[in-house]
């Protein structure tokens, strides 16, 4: 197991400060760690069952057709939801998102 991952399963990660940078997410984590998600990849990340799709009674994934607009990809206001999440409300209106801490940090990994 690696050890950051280890730390990780130990320590409750959460954000010390988020803010909005340009085109960008920026989180300081209280780890000390810091993530730059692009505001792009993070909205057609969504894990929300509108755009990420759920399952049918067979545990398909149905997937939506999602359509995107320029407002789709700016921050108008976030909020941090129960200690475990974060929910932005993007400029098209949606906002039904909760990204996980843990979600949020796999997002920057893979960035």
């Amino acid at each position: 197991m690696p050890a950051a991952y280890a730390r990780e399963l130990r320590m409750r990660i959460e954000p010390k400060n988020v803010q909005l940078i340009g085109s960008e997410l920026a989180i300081h984590w209280n780890d000390g760690s810091e993530s730059y998600l692009p505001l792009e990849f993070l909205r057609r990340a969504c894990p929300c069952a509108a755009c990420g799709g759920e399952p049918d009674v067979l545990g398909n994934i149905i997937r939506p057709n999602v359509r995107y607009t320029p407002e789709s990809f700016g921050v108008r206001s976030w909020e941090l939801v129960g200690g475990y999440a974060l929910q932005p409300r993007w400029g098209d209106g949606h906002g039904s998102g909760i990204y996980s801490y843990q979600y949020l940090r796999r997002l920057a990994a893979a960035t």
